[in-house]
Formats: structure tokens, sequence, C-alpha cells
């Protein structure tokens, strides 16, 4: 999946001396007084790369206090600030976020990842930094994590945000470097899909899309399918419980020849159906990278499963189809294991003690 922050520290050789963690303390960051131990912990690390507030709940005053500090810190390019507004009034958020941002433009950092997840600020919060996401800062960032924002009409404002920063990029002889983009549980829908699905298609860098659990229909999965085709290098897409129906998968199928480094690829419980099985089947046979499928709670009956199958069994990278709580009845399960032949191992590493019974779902 993404990559780990070790694997992210070891691509950029940082030691413990630029490190600042104050992660999961559980601290209550109201005024200038209480922030005083982390604006110390920063002023004491001289070449900060990463400054790690998860888990911690931060007022206005406080971030105030912090961003001050960073506007000498042009080193930083790790901002891990999940969860950090727990029991904060939503019109607290804003104003901290801008802080914050401000004081990284003022640093001229160089950011690598932002996470801001688990914090719910809604569009309000994404409005709050759209400084930061068209200055030259956010040039440079490979990752944007959005988990469980409530994001809504904001994943319009951070798609826009990426549109225009790719043209001051252009200006200035730089392009953007997004690789990996997290933001499921948003309420995205068809209107932020298919804004983020234009700005991929835009960047054309694309490693990681993970937009799951967004209430997103055809007409956005018809957009995210568009950029597949415009981001040569995508390992990993992540579609899980959207409403992508048959005609949605067909889409998606359509595109994923131009995903030939894909290694996982999810979309489980989207409504594919049979329809959108077969269609995919059709598509899979040519991604000699993949190696993992989750197709499970899509409603397909045995047709679609045993062509899914038939595809999966000629992937040798293939390492785990999921098919779980689909349509097949008891006939059904031995015909996609059949199909599956001596790849049957691919389906759970206990196959031979638990027979296909824990995806039968309901019979025909």
């Amino acid at each position: 999946m993404a990559d780990t922050l070790a694997a992210n520290l070891a691509k950029v050789n940082v030691n413990d001396d630029r490190i600042v963690s104050f992660e999961n303390k559980g601290l209550k960051l109201d005024d200038a007084q209480s922030a005083e131990e982390i604006v110390r912990a920063i002023e004491t690390c001289p070449n900060m790369e990463i400054l790690n507030l998860a888990g911690n709940t931060l007022g206005v005053e406080a971030a105030q206090e912090i961003a001050n500090a960073l506007q000498s810190r042009p080193t930083l390019k790790f901002a891990l600030w999940k969860d950090m507004y727990t029991g904060r009034l939503r019109s607290e958020i804003p104003p901290s976020l801008r802080a914050l941002s401000s004081a990284m433009i003022i640093a001229q950092t160089h950011l690598v990842e932002l996470d801001l997840s688990d914090n719910a600020f809604g569009p309000d919060g994404a409005e709050a930094i759209k400084s930061l996401l068209t200055s030259p800062v956010a040039y440079s960032i490979q990752t944007l994590k959005f988990q469980n924002n409530g994001l809504g009409g904001g994943g319009v404002i951070i798609a826009d945000c990426l549109k225009d920063n790719h043209k001051r990029a252009q200006k200035a002889g730089k392009s953007l470097d997004l690789r990996t983009f997290i933001a499921g549980r948003n309420r995205l829908e068809n209107p932020g899909a298919k804004a983020l699905g234009e700005a991929f298609s835009l960047l054309g860098t694309l490693e990681q899309i993970e937009v799951i659990q967004n209430g997103i229909q055809y007409e956005g999965i018809k957009a995210l399918a568009e950029c597949i085709k415009h981001s040569p290098n995508l390992k990993i897409l992540n579609l899980n419980d959207n409403i992508m129906t048959p005609k949605g998968a067909i889409a998606i199928a359509e595109a994923l020849p131009s995903a030939q480094k894909l290694e996982i690829l999810n979309l489980g419980d989207c409504l594919v159906k049979s329809e959108g099985a077969l269609a995919l089947a059709k598509s899979l046979k040519v991604l000699n990278n993949l190696k993992e499928l989750i197709l499970s709670y899509n409603e397909i009956q045995t047709d679609g499963g045993v062509a899914i199958s038939e595809s999966c069994r000629e992937l040798a990278s293939l390492q785990k189809l999921d098919l779980d709580g689909n349509h097949f009845g008891d006939e059904g399960v031995t015909a996609v294991g059949d199909a599956l032949a001596d790849r049957i191992s691919i389906l759970d590493p206990g196959y031979t003690n638990h027979p296909l019974e824990w995806f039968k779902g309901p019979k025909n």
C-alpha cells in the first residue's frame, strides 16, 4: 500500500535529530503557554524535517505560536498532522490551518507529505489551505492524505488547487510531483471525483489513488477512469465502497490496459455485478504486475466469477484474489474454484481447510 513513514524516512535519510514528534500525546494545546514544549522542540531542532502532531488537539493561539516557530524551519518536509483537532469547534480549525500554512510559505519549505486525515474540517478546512496548495511549497509534495475529513465540496477546492498550481509550476519551469492521494470517507460524490479526476489527468504523476466510501457514481467513476489513461505509473487504485455499477466498471475496464504498472486494484462493494465483472476480466489479462485484486460484495453471479478466475489464473504475479460475498451459490463456488485450477491458493491461504465456504454468498 502507501509508503510507510519508515520508508519515506529512509528515502530522505532522516535521522532522529530531524524529527520532532508529539504523536498521540493527547496534549490540549489551547494557548501560547501550552504550546511552549512544542515550540522549544522546534527551536532546538534546526534541521527538522518531520513535525508529527498527530493525536493532540490544537487551538488557534497555540497554532499561531507553533507557526511562529515554523517560519524559521525551511527544512520541514513531512507535516504529519492527522487527528489534530479533536474536541475543537469547527470555527477554530481554519484560522489554525491558515497560520500553519502561512508559516510554511514564509519559510519556503519543500513539503513531501501533508497528512491532515481524521480532522473534521469540511470544505472550510480545504479553503484554509488553498494558499499552501497553490504555493511553491506544494511543488514538491508527493503525498496528500485527507482521509475522513468530511470534505464534501472541499474535494473540488483541492482539485482546483492542484490544477492551479500545475500552471504556476509550469510558468516557474517546474512541475508538480504528486504521487499519492488518499481521501476516503469524505462525501466527495460526483463533483469531487470529477474535479479530482481532471486534476490527476492533468498531472499524470499519480502512483496511488484511494477514494473509498465517497458516494461516487458513474459520472465520477468515468472521470477517475479517464485519469487512469493519463497515469502510466499508477500502482494502487482503491475505489472500494462507491456506487460504480456495471457501467462504471466497464469504464474502468476500458482504462486498465493503460495501467501496466498496476499492482493493487480494489473495487470491492461497488455494485460491479456480472456485467462489470465480465468487462474487467477481459482487461485483467494484460496487467502483468497485478498482485492483489479485490472484487468482494459486488453481487457478481457465477458467470462473472468464472470469467474473473480464468483471467486471474494466467496472471503469474497475482498473490490475492478476493471474491468474498458474491452471488455464486454452491455450484458456482465449485465452478469459480475449478476455473482457477492450480492457482486456487490465491483465494485464501487456508483454502485447503476451508474450501471456498467463505465467499458463497446467497444462492442463485
